[in-house]
């Protein structure tokens, strides 16, 4: 039987429907990239020449391990202020300006996040909290979005890790919906306290350990969606602290890995979520990781209601035992 479940965060509700599991194709492969001759890479190491010049580099010019790079082809750019401007009565309009850029993960085209060794998942989340800081600095930046796609169908066109930072001069609307999620539960921090609840009842737990916990979250949309959660309250990721910025690139790197054990070599998107800058609301930093292994189909698209079709709990034990499976 179906079960409606309220994600806290944003007001939306979700269908938790494992019934519909048993029907055939379950998961959706992921499809080969477009992208077929490495040796032409833009973002390997050999090709720099083929992007602009770096904003940052991290590690040795000849020998670097994490590259910032402008994007070639900017959803945002500019620094002309955000006048709206109203050329009828529906037809509402502002320049699209801000910053898009491009962090190449490292210099090697088959190395992605779930493949790296603590020290270049580390430095990976100092790239962009260093960038984050940059942005945050910008006047008329209101938000800096960090995300990955990995593969096709998370929206990646080119198959070398990588993930991309846009500075915007609007707070997005999935931000201000959790925002409103954190003023809705006065009294309390609601990822402090959705932490300490679902260590209480272990069933969506994943990994945890003393600075991070991760869990298939109670409202999960996606089957093995995952939320990484920091122990430290902090409401601006380019503010957290060392260690526990390095424990959730960790956590990262290893909730990926499971994922991968689980159900394979699937696409997927990693978004960062922090509060918007300037804001003096309550916020608590966290990662969202969304696997692409089901389609959105006319009932989710038209109402905004997801169907989920591994429930959390089922998602979360076989995530747990992922890595003892694999020796």
């Amino acid at each position: 039987m179906s079960q409606l479940r309220l994600d806290p965060l944003t007001g939306r509700w979700i269908v938790i429907s494992s019934d519909r599991a048993d029907r055939p194709a379950l998961f959706a492969p992921r499809l080969p990239s477009a992208q077929e001759d490495p040796t032409r890479c833009p973002f390997c190491l050999g090709n720099e020449e083929a992007t602009p010049p770096a904003l940052d580099t991290y590690g040795p010019d000849v020998a670097w391990r994490v590259r910032v790079v402008p994007n070639l082809y900017p959803a945002f750019s500019g620094s002309e202020p955000m006048a709206v401007r109203n050329s009828g009565p529906v037809f509402t309009e502002a320049p699209a300006s801000g910053i898009h850029e491009v962090v190449v993960f490292s210099p090697d085209h088959d190395l992605g996040w779930p493949d790296f060794e603590d020290d270049q998942a580390h430095l990976l989340m100092s790239a962009v909290r260093d960038r984050i800081a940059e942005h945050a600095a910008v006047p008329g930046i209101r938000y800096s979005q960090f995300i990955t796609n990995s593969g096709r169908e998370a929206g990646a066109s080119l198959d070398h890790p990588h993930g991309q930072l846009l500075g915007i001069p609007f707070v997005p609307v999935e931000l201000m919906a959790e925002q409103a999620g954190f003023s809705r539960f006065a009294g309390a921090c609601l990822l402090c306290t959705i932490l300490d609840a679902e260590e209480e009842v272990r069933h969506r737990v994943v990994t945890a350990d003393d600075r991070v916990l991760v869990v298939c979250p109670y409202w999960s949309g996606t089957p093995y969606e995952m939320l990484v959660i920091p122990r430290a309250h902090e409401a601006l990721a380019h503010r957290a602290q060392p260690p526990d910025l390095g424990a959730v690139a960790t956590a990262v790197r290893d909730a990926l890995a499971r994922l991968r054990r689980t159900v394979g070599n699937v696409a997927y998107n990693v978004v960062l979520h922090y509060s918007p800058f300037r804001s003096a609301a309550d916020f608590h930093w966290h990662v969202h990781l969304l696997p692409k292994v089901t389609t959105r189909a006319g009932f989710e698209l038209g109402t905004g209601v997801f169907i989920n079709i591994v429930p959390p709990e089922f998602a979360a034990a076989e995530l747990r035992a992922a890595v003892a499976a694999s020796g």
